[in-house]
């Protein structure tokens, strides 16, 4: 089934009464993989946190397949939207496969426990993210890398049309932001519409098929990783100055900010 469409009209949103992100309006293309880039504090998180209906708009709207998202039940958005924040707490002594399952409560009548339905998508979404053998370990037991992944199975056992995921390779190291980045294109593959906030230019140009960068609160470019990641652009939004190559394997673009693209010229 094809995702309905995610659209910002419109919007502002802050956390008190001075907006943070200044009347935006964006598409989120359905069954695409899009990333959300852009300086500490250009409001990316925030952005994402209004399209995920946990910030009310302070201005303009946010609308699911053509419907106001604030006006939806709440069990109907949680059976569509999958939010996966930055540095999410798992309850003490859970395991792996308890903690997955918990992506299945909007799918599950009251006053009734899981079905085997419900174990179906829960292993399903184990084997998608490589950790099916973690089932029994306790989470506060794993890597990293490994709680991100089982972090991520959640998300999809809760079989969401749109998935919106803020820093989900933060404090992570190259191969398991790498691994994790993997499972969330695999997932895009499939249909499903993904949307995350990072950092590393270099990666989000890798895995981008639409390339968001925010600056002060504003969208200032948004496109296709090779046509958007410009040295103006980059020196726009984050205020380094930088040069910018084309990686050989995959004619995506390579950021190199500042005194290393000076070392890189003269090399």
């Amino acid at each position: 089934m094809t995702a309905p469409l995610l659209r910002a009209e419109g919007l502002s949103l802050g956390y008190g009464r001075e907006p943070i992100v200044h009347d935006v309006d964006l598409d989120v293309a359905p069954g695409r993989f899009t990333v959300l880039v852009g300086a500490n504090a250009s409001g990316k998180s925030t952005l994402l946190r209004g399209l995920a209906r946990l910030l009310p708009p302070l201005g303009g709207t946010v609308t699911l397949g053509g419907r106001p998202l604030s006006a939806l039940p709440t069990r109907e958005v949680a059976r569509t939207i999958g939010v996966l924040p930055q540095n999410p707490v798992a309850p003490e002594g859970i395991v792996v496969a308890d903690l997955v399952a918990r992506g299945r409560y909007p799918h599950q009548r009251i006053f009734r426990g899981r079905s085997s339905d419900d174990d179906a998508v829960v292993a399903g979404a184990l084997a998608a993210t490589g950790t099916a053998s973690l089932a029994d370990r306790r989470v506060d037991e794993l890597s990293g890398g490994q709680r991100q992944r089982v972090w991520i199975a959640m998300a999809l056992a809760q079989q969401p049309r749109i998935l919106l995921l803020d820093e989900p390779t933060s404090a992570l190291d190259v191969a398991h932001q790498v691994e994790v980045l993997d499972v969330l294109r695999a997932e895009a593959a499939r249909g499903t519409t993904v949307v995350l906030v990072i950092h590393d230019l270099t990666l989000a140009a890798r895995y981008a098929e639409e390339l968001v960068v925010l600056a002060e609160g504003r969208i200032v470019a948004r496109g296709e990783p090779g046509d958007v990641l410009t040295a103006e652009t980059v020196e726009r939004a984050f205020g380094v100055e930088a040069r910018v190559l084309t990686d050989p394997d995959t004619g995506r673009p390579v950021i190199l900010p500042g005194a290393l693209a000076g070392v890189i010229s003269t090399a």
